[in-house]
Parts: C-alpha cells; structure tokens; sequence
C-alpha cells in the first residue's frame, strides 16, 4: 500500500536530512508536503521552534498574469526532497486563503443577508477565484509533484468566532450558503429560483437570531426540504455545478502539467476534526452540503483523499466503503488517518500503536490504495513513531 506524510514547509527547519531519515524509518514510500501556507499559530512539539507562526502564501514559482496573486513564500528544497527517492505530493489549498480575502473582499462568500463571511473562504463561482485555482494548480504541477493534493477546491463550511445565540446544524448549514451575485446567477440558470432561496434563508435564520428555538438533528436532502423548503434544497444542490467544474478546470491544468490531481473532500474534517467522534452521516454522503458530487468527480480526478478522523477503524471502514460506491473502484482512495490525538485515545504505547495499525488494516480491506499520515510538525515523535508497526 502506498504511504505518506503530510509535512508543512516550517518542519523543514529541523533538518531535510532529519525529517526525511525519520520518514523514511516509519516506512513511508513519500512525503505531501505544504505548497501553500496558512495563516496559523501551531503547537509543534518538536520544531526548531514550539509554537510555530504560519503565513499565507505559496512556495512555488508564481505565473504571471491575473487579478489574485498570493503571498510569495520561501520555495521548497524540492531537490534535497527528492534526493531520497521518495515520491513528493504537493498539498496545495485552493480556495482558503485570508490574504487574498482580506485584498479583495468581492471574491469571499456573501450569506443571505448580503454580509461577507470570513475573509479567508474564496468564492467557488468567482470567475477570478477559478482564474486563480487554474493558474495555482499549474504553478504547483509544473514543478515536477508526483501529484497535486487539492485542499479546499469547493466551498467551505460555516466558521465563526464568536456566537451567542444557539444555531442548529441545519441553520449554521444556511447560513454558510453564499448567495454572492455568481452563485446567485449560476443557480438561476440551472433553472432554481435563487431569490426565493436566498429569502427563505434570510426568514429562518433570522427568526433564530431572534429567538426562535433552532433546527435539531443533521442536515439531510429530507431534513432541509421540510425545514427550508424545496427551493432553499435545490439552491444548495446546485452548487455542486460550480464545484464540478472547477475541478475539472483544475484537474486539466494539472495533466498538461504532466502530474495528476488528487482530490481532498474536507467532509470528514468538517464532522470529525475536533474530537474524532463523527456523527452518524458518513462523509461520502455529506459531501454534497460542500458542493461535493462525488460520482461526477469520479470521473474527473484520479484519485480521491478521505479525511477519516475517527478513532474508530469500523468507522474508517465505513467511511473509506462509501467513497468507493460512489467514485468508483478503478479511482485511487487516500485514507489520510492521524496517528495520536484526538483520534487514537488509548492507554499505553503498544494499544495505540494496535489501533493505530486496526484503522490502516480497515482501510485497506475497505478499498483504499493508499493510507497518508497527517501531520509530522503537529504530533509528538513517540506519537510517529507508531506509524512503523502500524504498517506491518
């Protein structure tokens, strides 16, 4: 089974030499490594330094021409990586990106209300957003990457700071929805009454901001329809249209670059990122409330990387199952696991080395072609270490 670790740039203070000796000795055939930057404080538990300080910004070469051009930021050693023979991913986040949020407040998504959301999620259906996912996607595959990993190429979930006023799934889901004036039109000429939805969001989610007692229970097709109505459904399905397409925009540049695109569905960070305790809905099946048509991506990107944080291997299964129905069993599946916490919760170094290597055996019976390690600069060495008898 094909391996890797996910490394960001900063790790390399530590040494090239170093990281890759250690990567390498957990028998891991490769390393992903962070071509773009994000803006972060970081505890890295063995770094040169142990809080680290990210910016945004990307590591390679930048094309000229267009209307977003990001942060430049130190390039990568690509040659002293490669000098191990390992194979070098390139992870690359598309359309997070804070600096250029915050320069051109017009390509961020705008909610129901007309307001703009968080500086750093770039809108999809932005015809510059998709000019610049184009011209970021070439920029990283012309460097030579084995393959291009794709973070954030579809819309973003809901985040916020701070918030008084209790928000059921279901209305933190409408609210997250960008009804910007692209969105709005592509959704129109789908045949969806857009106006309609955007009002019907406004109405719901501005009666909870004044008190109106919040939606329960997951966001579901069914769900929605009942609470939002049909409208407000098909306007959140329709988004799948712009994603599709800008993957496949990039998905192109990247082959005439000569690599090919891996695609990230951030569904599996969304439900279990913060404690590895997924609800119930599997990511493949939520990966619509994104933007996300697997089956169409299936037959766009040559593989697909499954965010399976869940400490548990029956879940990784599961999750890792439904993916391939609904991609396809001739696509590579990437089951990206994290080693230590919060996914493996265990009592000594020998169970969490033993869970560790269950999820890597889950995966692998239930279809995925490679298993990737997230992240070197985050977890403790003792927490890496178990990836070498995880893999048997």
């Amino acid at each position: 089974m094909d391996t890797s670790v996910y490394v960001f740039a900063e790790d390399l203070a530590e040494g090239v030499d170093q990281v890759l000796d250690r990567i390498t000795g957990y028998g891991a055939a490769g390393v992903t490594i962070a071509v773009t930057s994000e803006r972060s404080r970081d505890i890295t538990p063995h770094g040169v330094t142990r809080v680290t300080v990210r910016h945004d910004g990307v590591r390679v070469p930048w094309p000229d021409g267009g209307r977003l051009v990001p942060p430049a930021q130190p390039q990568l050693p690509l040659g002293e990586l490669r000098q191990r023979g390992l194979a070098v991913h390139g992870w690359t986040v598309f359309l997070r990106n804070p600096a250029l949020g915050e320069r051109h407040p017009e390509v961020t998504i705008r909610n129901c209300f007309g307001d703009r959301g968080s500086p750093a999620d770039l809108c999809p259906a932005h015809p510059d957003v998709r000019e610049y996912a184009v011209a970021l996607a070439r920029a990283v595959a012309r460097q030579g990457f084995d393959s291009v990993v794709a973070e954030a190429l579809h819309f973003s979930p809901f985040s916020y700071e701070r918030c008084a006023v209790p928000l059921g799934p279901m209305d933190a889901f409408l609210f997250g929805l960008c009804f910007c004036h692209h969105c709005l039109r592509r959704a129109a000429d789908l045949g969806v009454n857009a106006e309609v939805a955007r009002e019907e969001c406004g109405r719901i989610i501005g009666g909870v901001l004044a008190g109106d007692p919040p939606a329960q229970g997951e966001v579901t097709r069914a769900a929605l329809t009942a609470y939002a109505g049909p409208e407000v459904v098909a306007y959140a399905r329709a988004r799948s249209e712009t994603v599709t397409t800008l993957v496949a925009e990039v998905s192109a540049a990247v082959t005439e670059e000569g690599s090919r695109l891996t695609f990230t569905d951030g569904t599996g960070a969304a439900k279990g990122y913060a404690d590895g305790l997924p609800p119930a809905g599997l990511a493949a099946h939520d990966a619509w409330q994104l933007g996300v048509d697997l089956v169409a991506l299936g037959d766009i990107v040559q593989s697909v990387a499954v965010l399976a944080y869940a400490r548990d291997a029956a879940r990784v299964a599961d999750d890792i199952a439904a993916y391939q129905r609904s991609v396809g069993k001739d696509r590579g599946l990437r089951a990206v696991l994290r080693p230590g916490a919060p996914d493996i919760a265990a009592l000594g170094e020998t169970d969490a080395t033993d869970r560790l290597a269950a999820k890597v055996r889950a995966a692998k019976a239930a279809g995925a072609t490679g298993v990737d390690f997230f992240a070197y600069g985050l977890a403790p060495l003792n927490v890496l270490a178990r990836i070498k008898n995880s893999l048997g």
